[in-house]
C-alpha cells in the first residue's frame, strides 16, 4: 500500500471516534488536503474506508469499513493475484516454448500462484480466529 493511504488508514484505526473529516486528517497528519484526497480515494476504491455524509449535512467523514479491515485487505490481495496470473498467462502464451523469456514468465507465474495459495490459507486461518 502506498505511504499516504497507509498513514490515513493507521490514523483512522487509532482514532477513538472511528471517523474523521478530510480537514481533520490533513491537520493530524500534517499534509495537504490534496494528499488526503488521493489517500482516501485509494482506500475507498480498495474497500477499506467508507465515505459518509456528516449528520449535519455539511461535509463528509471517512471511517473504516464495518467488520475486519485485515480480512478485507487479504481479500483485495487475493483479487490482485488473479489479475497478475491472467496477465502472466497472456505473456506466456505470446512467447516461444523453451525460450528464456518464457521460462522467466513461467517462473514468475509459479511464484505468484504459490503466493495466492498462501494468501488464501491465511484468509482461512484468520477467519477461524
Amino acid at each position: 500500500m502506498p505511504r499516504m493511504p497507509s498513514r490515513v488508514l493507521a490514523h483512522l484505526m487509532a482514532e477513538d471516534r472511528g471517523q474523521c473529516t478530510a480537514a481533520e486528517l490533513a491537520a493530524a497528519l500534517r499534509v495537504s488536503p490534496a494528499a488526503v484526497s488521493g489517500a482516501v480515494r485509494f482506500l475507498t476504491q480498495h474497500g477499506l474506508v467508507v465515505k459518509e455524509r456528516r449528520p449535519s449535512g455539511r461535509g463528509d467523514v471517512y471511517r473504516l469499513v464495518d467488520g475486519d479491515v485485515w480480512a478485507t485487505l487479504i481479500a483485495a490481495r487475493h483479487a490482485q493475484f488473479e489479475h497478475y496470473l491472467a496477465s502472466l498467462d497472456a505473456a506466456v502464451s505470446l512467447l516461444e516454448p523453451g525460450s528464456p523469456g518464457r521460462a522467466r514468465f513461467e517462473s514468475t507465474r509459479q511464484c505468484i500462484a504459490l503466493a495466492q495459495e498462501c494468501v488464501a490459507e491465511l484468509a482461512e486461518r484468520w477467519s477461524a480466529t
